[in-house]
């Protein structure tokens, strides 16, 4: 469904990561103050997530089926691009609400092999699990956690500007 509105905006993607990569750090730092909102907004992500990637998708599957092999991204794939912004807001939003981006972009890969195993062990999902979309899911991951450290180290800056205010010229 979502694959085939995206195969007829090819640019989607990529004006997505760009736009995320811009305003990503900016909410961040908004959302680093309103920890309810981030609760909530990560709430939500995750909720996306689960919903993208784990409703019936096909045909329930006699077997596991899993396609283990080298990933491929490029910047010209619809689902390489989809796959990195799948968990990049969850990260983002995670290392903000628990000032610990690292530990944020773990759990969201951990996430992504739950997904995974999950498409491999459950057959009536009609899902399979793809080692290339493991691997474009960390990226992301580690997209949105290095998207949280800039939105906490802005939101310190506010902080310090705020608690300090430049002297006014006589």
């Amino acid at each position: 469904m979502i694959s085939t509105f995206l195969a007829g905006a090819r640019w989607l993607p990529i004006a997505a990561l760009v736009a995320f990569a811009v305003v990503g750090p900016l909410a961040g730092a908004a959302l680093s103050r309103r920890p309810r909102a981030a609760a909530a907004l990560l709430a939500l992500s995750i909720a996306a997530v689960l919903g993208l990637t784990l409703t019936p998708g096909g045909d329930p599957a006699p077997a596991i089926r899993c396609a283990v092999g080298l990933p491929s991204l490029s910047f010209t794939s619809v689902e390489s691009l989809s796959n990195v912004l799948l968990l990049a807001p969850s990260a983002l939003v995670a290392g903000v609400l628990l000032r610990r981006p690292v530990v944020a972009a773990a759990g969201a890969v951990a996430l992504s092999v739950v997904i995974e195993a999950a498409q491999a062990l459950v057959p009536a999902i009609g899902r399979a699990c793809d080692t290339s979309d493991l691997a474009t899911n960390a990226i992301g991951a580690l997209l949105g956690g290095v998207l949280a450290f800039v939105a906490l180290l802005l939101a310190r800056q506010r902080a310090a500007v705020a608690a300090h205010p430049a002297p006014e010229p006589r």
